[in-house]
């Protein structure tokens, strides 16, 4: 059966939805001969900003950019620390070394690999000046204890809500919530601008400064310098940065944005029959689902319990390719990388949460195309899988 079903299913692991009305979109743009930050990105900013409820959106060239200026706009530098979740993509900590700043790795909660509120407590010095929460999976943090940890030693708090567009905390829409929100567009995320992200707050004077950073430190943006009511004048203010977002990509985010919330939908609808189809298989555990959120399901991850199998999670993942299942894991910790143990001296035992559900974690594909038929073959291979290889 396993070389039936690799002949005749390919399942990838992500697959964008693009419509007609995204292209048409693109078309119109290229032909209003404004290609560069323009009319789509102020549409889309303003979209965006009402959609999840904030007073200001910045749109960027990607979400490592949005986190590079959150930073940067807070004051963030030289000899200061930010607290990071080790359980996260390279961005997130490598922009804090990007501003002379030293990332302090957190240990993740190993029921969502979220990060841990409580070993984030024990991380904090005087030296601590932010904390910058990864909203993994799609799954919000404790944004409430952050907030109140934050408040209590006045410390700035940053989202890395790539994985959380759209996703809830307690009935309020994430990027409405800390100092600054970013969020992220790339090809593979919840919608896509292909390359792309947004920032978010409710902070005038944090989004001005974000969005002159974004562009050279430039006392006018592009939009104004160049529209039929701008001027050829401006003037440098600080040494900003190349990060704005072209009307091309925002073209296509716009109508990204009006699909969001079905896309939703049909995210949920995949990973509710990936929990109900995997519930009773024990050598399987699924990852926890706070009662107070709204998952935006932009990954799916589950966690092998390697004490009852007889083949590791790689050899796990080499048989669901072979079966035409695409996969990805979610992620290599950053204290496991060569530049945090030889720059800053992690060692695997130093966060032993991450060291641990990293050798068991892998992301299954979840894609609002992907079908019911598609989520039965993943489901019914891992329990071919699992029935192949189970300790006796």
């Amino acid at each position: 059966m396993a070389s039936e079903a690799k002949a005749t299913r390919k399942i990838p692991f992500f697959k964008a939805t693009i419509g007609e009305e995204e292209i048409a979109s693109v078309v119109e743009t290229l032909k209003s001969g404004w290609l560069t930050t323009g009319p789509k990105v102020k549409t889309f900013e303003s979209k965006f900003a009402e959609f999840v409820g904030t007073e200001h959106a910045v749109a960027v060239n990607s979400a490592t950019a949005g986190l590079h200026l959150s930073l940067e706009s807070l004051g963030i530098g030289p000899g200061d620390e930010v607290l990071v979740p080790t359980m996260t993509f390279a961005a997130t900590a490598e922009v804090v070394i990007h501003l002379g700043a030293n990332p302090i790795l957190v240990d993740c909660k190993p029921d969502n690999l979220n990060i841990c509120v409580d070993n984030m407590r024990l991380k904090r010095t005087a030296k601590t000046k932010a904390i910058i929460p990864v909203h993994y999976g799609g799954h919000a943090c404790q944004m409430n204890e952050i907030h109140e940890f934050a408040k209590q030693h006045t410390l700035a708090v940053i989202e890395d809500a790539a994985h959380a567009f759209p996703a809830k905390y307690e009935e309020r829409k994430i990027g409405s919530l800390s100092d600054v929100t970013c969020f992220s567009f790339y090809a593979n995320k919840t919608i896509t601008t292909g390359e792309g992200g947004m920032c978010t707050t409710n902070d005038a004077e944090l989004a001005a400064r974000i969005r002159q950073m974004s562009l050279h430190g430039l006392s006018r943006s592009a939009w104004n310098r160049f529209s039929a009511k701008g001027s050829w004048y401006y003037e440098i203010e600080a040494p900003g940065y190349k990060y704005n977002m072209a009307d091309t990509a925002a073209a296509i985010g716009i109508g990204q944005l009006e699909k969001a919330e079905n896309f939703l939908v049909q995210r949920t609808r995949v990973a509710e029959r990936y929990t109900e189809g995997l519930k009773d298989v024990e050598e399987i555990e699924l990852l926890d689902v706070s009662k107070n959120v709204q998952h935006s399901w932009h990954l799916f991850v589950i966690k092998l319990k390697l004490e009852s199998l007889t083949i590791d999670r790689s050899d796990f993942i080499v048989k669901l390719n072979e079966s035409g299942i695409g996969t990805s894991v979610h992620y290599t910790p950053l204290h496991l990388h060569p530049l945090y143990q030889k720059q800053y001296g992690y060692q695997e035992s130093d966060l032993p949460n991450a060291s641990q559900v990293f050798q068991q974690i892998i992301s299954l594909p979840i894609f609002a195309s992907m079908t019911n038929e598609d989520v039965d073959y993943v489901v019914q291979m891992i329990k071919r899988i699992v029935s192949d290889h189970k300790k006796p």
